[in-house]
């Protein structure tokens, strides 16, 4: 079918591979080079549609947004075009990143302005929840471990998207990565409006989304943290599945009343809380303060929950389990889940349960009891695979097919697991928890493991060639022997990582958390970026 984009055509469906619409005559074939198919959704100020690029191999799908101007009055002409020049500029600021559709073009046709970008075949979040029911709290904090680190690298760029909302978010049917989608809202924050009359027209044209839009937004001062409190908004809709037009609010202070429809953890929920903030002073301020906030999440267990028991002396056991954490937590100082030692928080529990699973055969709840006598060490060496051996026999085991199957179904928690000896060659599993994990000797080699934890992992003699490590957490890690030669170690944190005689030959470690003791035990090159941004051995 050929679709016709003239917006007051009164049919505007056509037979495939028309030349013009049988309705109202518009030629059919954009700029000589698109055809529309059909239409995606439409607004009162534009409308999407999927068309096929016929200067492309295959005729590739594309999605045109077309920006409709409410009038034709010059100034209003003007806004419509500085509302697209934004929006395309900010797309190309926001550069290539996977979960963002690429920008492929942009134009003006007769007083008509055309942004066309990457097609991402998917269903939306709404669309999900509508299909499948609500999120599970642990669906929504995964959730938020796919969006929050790209928001963070959205604003590391100037850029806040002001329309966050379910309808905004795919999750592409190829990957099951989640897309953001719409930047017509977007603004700069740098962006000054003085002229009264400006600020009301442009208020007109990208508000945002009255319910998922914080105060301060909608009255024209948004800030990154408005990008924050609509995560928060879209997280009540995924575990409720209520709209906020469908919530009530506290008449006095403007917030909004949720806790009650839904059943979280206390931590979850103070968290929620804070990214809800009507204040913005009192919100989080980044996408990285949450992502702090919710540190404790991939390492513990509930532990509000206890231990569940297999012997007579369970009570006890649980009593002085429970007293045993908080005592961890208060002389840490890390009770708000935000300070520095919530790691080693983490490790200190974990350790403390394996001991006592082994003295008294009980096991922490959600830990299977193959995987408790494994402590965390800091790094396994070559010369003990024996001990290594037997590490990875009481870990949890999948095969490669059993990991992209459910990374694909949305998983991402793959902590102390055997994955060693797989071959993961140019898989995407992005966003993932291997903390603690076994990956010896696993063929890596360009796969995209971008902001994954690797913490304590074991990546011993690994195929990491041309690996995507941009922003993971490798801290504490065991790479010795591996092959990094043309990775993408940018912005990871490698700190205590056991990197002696892994290959860094045309590695990028710019931005990376590396001490120069650490480089000289490893191989590095001419080729090699280091730290610092410039090329070099040592």
């Amino acid at each position: 079918m050929s679709y016709c984009i003239n917006p007051t055509c009164p049919n505007p469906e056509n037979l495939a591979y028309s030349e013009r619409c049988q309705s109202c005559g518009s030629q059919l074939l954009l700029r000589d080079r698109y055809r529309v198919i059909n239409a995606l959704g439409q607004g009162g100020f534009g409308a999407t549609f999927l068309a096929q690029d016929r200067a492309l191999p295959g005729e590739s799908s594309c999605v045109i947004k077309q920006l409709r101007p409410s009038g034709t009055a010059p100034h209003v002409l003007q806004m419509a075009r500085d509302l697209f020049e934004r929006e395309a500029v900010t797309l190309g600021r926001i550069g290539s990143h996977p979960q963002v559709p690429r920008l492929l073009n942009y134009f003006e046709d007769c007083e008509q302005f055309y942004l066309v970008q990457e097609y991402i075949n998917g269903i939306t979040l709404q669309q999900e929840v509508k299909r499948n029911g609500v999120f599970s709290e642990a669906g929504v904090k995964q959730f938020l471990s796919e969006i929050l680190p790209l928001l963070q690298y959205i604003h590391e760029r100037r850029v806040i998207h002001r329309d966050i909302k379910p309808a905004n978010i795919i999750r592409r049917a190829q990957d099951g990565r989640l897309v953001l989608i719409d930047f017509g809202a977007v603004k700069n924050q740098v962006t000054q409006i003085t002229n009264q009359s400006e600020q009301t027209a442009l208020t007109a044209y990208a508000i945002g989304t009255p319910g998922f839009a914080p105060p301060e937004q909608m009255a024209m001062r948004p800030v990154f943290a408005s990008d924050i409190y609509a995560v928060g908004v879209t997280c009540i809709y995924l575990l409720t599945g209520k709209s906020p037009k469908d919530l009530d609010y506290n008449p006095t202070t403007g917030e909004m009343l949720w806790k009650r429809l839904m059943q979280t953890s206390d931590h979850f929920t103070e968290v929620l809380r804070k990214m809800l903030e009507v204040s913005v002073r009192n919100r989080y301020q980044s996408a990285k303060e949450v992502l702090r906030a919710l540190e404790l999440e991939p390492y513990l267990d509930s532990l509000a929950q206890g231990l569940l028991v297999k012997s007579s002396v369970a009570s006890k056991q649980r009593t002085h389990q429970s007293g045993e954490e908080s005592s961890i937590l208060s002389s840490n100082s890390c009770t708000n889940f935000s300070g520095q030692g919530v790691a080693q928080v983490a490790a200190a529990i974990r350790a403390r349960r394996a001991k006592t699973a082994e003295t008294h055969g009980t096991y922490a709840v959600g830990i299977e009891p193959s995987s408790v006598p494994v402590k965390p060490t800091a790094f396994v060496s070559s010369d003990s695979s024996s001990n290594s051996d037997q590490k990875s026999k009481a870990l949890r085991q999948l095969d490669t097919q059993g990991l992209l199957t459910a990374y694909l179904k949305g998983r991402r928690d793959f902590t102390l697991y055997n994955l060693s000896m797989l071959n993961l060659q140019g898989v995407d599993l992005s966003g993932t928890n291997f903390h603690s994990s076994q990956l010896q000797k696993t063929n890596l080699q360009g796969a995209n493991l971008y902001n994954s934890d690797f913490g304590k992992a074991s990546l011993n003699r690994a195929n990491l060639k041309d690996a995507n490590l941009s922003h993971a957490y490798l801290s504490y890690a065991d790479l010795e022997g591996a092959d990094l030669r043309g990775a993408d170690l940018t912005y990871a944190n490698l700190s205590n990582t056991n990197i002696r005689a892994a290959n860094l030959c045309g590695t990028n470690l710019t931005g990376a958390k590396i001490s120069e003791e650490q480089l000289a035990l490893a191989k590095t090159n001419w080729l090699t970026v280091r730290p610092n941004g410039k090329r070099g051995l040592l």
